[in-house]
């Protein structure tokens, strides 16, 4: 029996209108990654990449078409269960880091658990220490992020997306605002994050950058053009299963 993907995308297209202009941002979008897959998404600016991240991380909704989360048709969910699925199933590593400056590491990695609520001050502590370590950030949690370089900035933001034990990692250009040599090393995190189960989707306009994934998917106007799928490892567990 073939295995429930993490995410099912179909005929998907999203439309801006504006002053009575239409925009296709997306059209006929059809995109399936299953857990313990890599899979970057690569092309010009203006093709759809944030647009469909939007969607994957369920920050937008498409005009038409239909998107399985987990097994879940996202169409059906309303606002609070879209949150609900967003911050429980979701990871997401943004290009500018978007860590808190007056919350210290600890605290901005440990957001997401007070958000979610439900577990105490001992487990957050827990799964906070787990996924500092994870990352390589243990003995930096005391302190703020205009303490540390870009590269340890992004790397606090990754552990604050994997606090959550998400099912899926959305990283969206994760090393637009670093140099070479720290973008080479937050690459190398999240092979390695991969390695060990994690489910990760990420935007990126570098050839170098996406030859870390498992699988390349090429956008172009809005269309996927291209897939390579030559190198898709399979049969990695995931980190999280759905309900």
């Amino acid at each position: 029996m073939t295995a429930t993907p993490v995410i099912n995308v179909t005929d998907l297209a999203k439309v801006y209108v504006t002053d009575e202009v239409e925009t296709h941002a997306l059209t006929g979008v059809n995109l399936r990654v299953d857990a313990g897959e890599y899979v970057a998404i690569m092309g010009p600016s203006g093709c759809g990449k944030t647009t469909l991240m939007s969607i994957l991380g369920l920050l937008d909704a498409p005009t038409s078409g239909t998107y399985d989360l987990g097994g879940t048709p996202v169409a059906k969910l309303d606002a609070r269960q879209r949150a609900h699925f967003r911050n429980r199933y979701i990871g997401f590593v943004f290009q500018s880091f978007n860590l808190i400056g007056d919350l210290s590491v600890y605290e901005n990695v440990e957001l997401p658990l007070v958000y979610r609520g439900g577990l105490g001050r001992a487990e957050r502590c827990r799964k906070v220490a787990e996924a500092l370590e994870s990352v390589g950030m243990s003995h930096r949690m005391r302190h703020y992020p205009a303490q540390l370089s870009g590269g340890q900035q992004q790397r606090v933001a990754i552990a604050r997306a994997l606090v959550g034990d998400p099912a899926i990692l959305l990283a969206d250009e994760p090393t637009g605002n670093l140099d070479s040599a720290n973008g080479e090393k937050v690459m190398d995190l999240l092979a390695d994050l991969n390695a060990r189960g994690a489910t990760l989707v990420m935007v990126t306009h570098d050839a170098r950058y996406a030859a870390h994934s498992n699988r390349l998917v090429r956008l172009f106007d809005g269309q996927i053009v291209a897939e390579n799928e030559s190198s898709l490892r399979l049969g990695v567990p995931s980190r999280k299963a759905f309900p």
